[in-house]
């Protein structure tokens, strides 16, 4: 066991986050999203829902400042500006854990599914709430542990 290391964090998915460098995503989705079909790096997270894994992640995990969006939620088909529940719940554990100035942005469904081809890894939930897919973008840690902030 670790201190300080929330033990939703299995050794597989914190060896991969560990590896991720600058600029790389990481994809968390719902139990619907075809995770195995869509990347080769897939980590399984059973009975847990979105806000759960990502608090989990995020306690860990630098967002990138460099650029305007470091999380991206897959939108609503038709309907691209609406925040669902499984939206809102996420928006909150990204300000409650990384802090209050990381913008959500949004990306449409198809190119979701393009960018988690290219993506560093998925984590797979069993979140059921529709939509529920997200993508981090990882930052830059200083030589202080700091997560680096432009």
């Amino acid at each position: 066991m670790l201190i300080n290391i929330d033990p939703l964090l299995s050794p597989e998915l914190l060896s991969l986050m560990q590896s991720m460098g600058h600029g790389d995503n990481l994809v968390l989705c719902d139990a619907n999203f075809p995770a195995h079909s869509n990347n080769s790096k897939v980590v399984r997270l059973d009975g847990i829902d979105i806000p759960r894994a990502a608090k989990a992640i995020l306690s860990v995990f630098p967002l990138d400042s460099f650029i305007p969006h470091p999380v991206l939620r897959m939108e609503i088909d038709e309907k691209p500006d609406e925040i669902n529940e499984v939206h809102q719940d996420l928006i909150n554990i990204v300000k409650e854990v990384s802090g209050i100035n990381w913008k959500v942005g949004s990306i449409e469904r198809q190119k979701f599914y393009e960018e988690t081809k290219k993506a560093f890894c998925v984590v797979s939930t069993s979140e059921t709430r529709p939509f529920g897919c997200f993508i981090f973008t990882k930052g830059v840690i200083k030589s202080d542990g700091k997560v680096w902030i432009i």
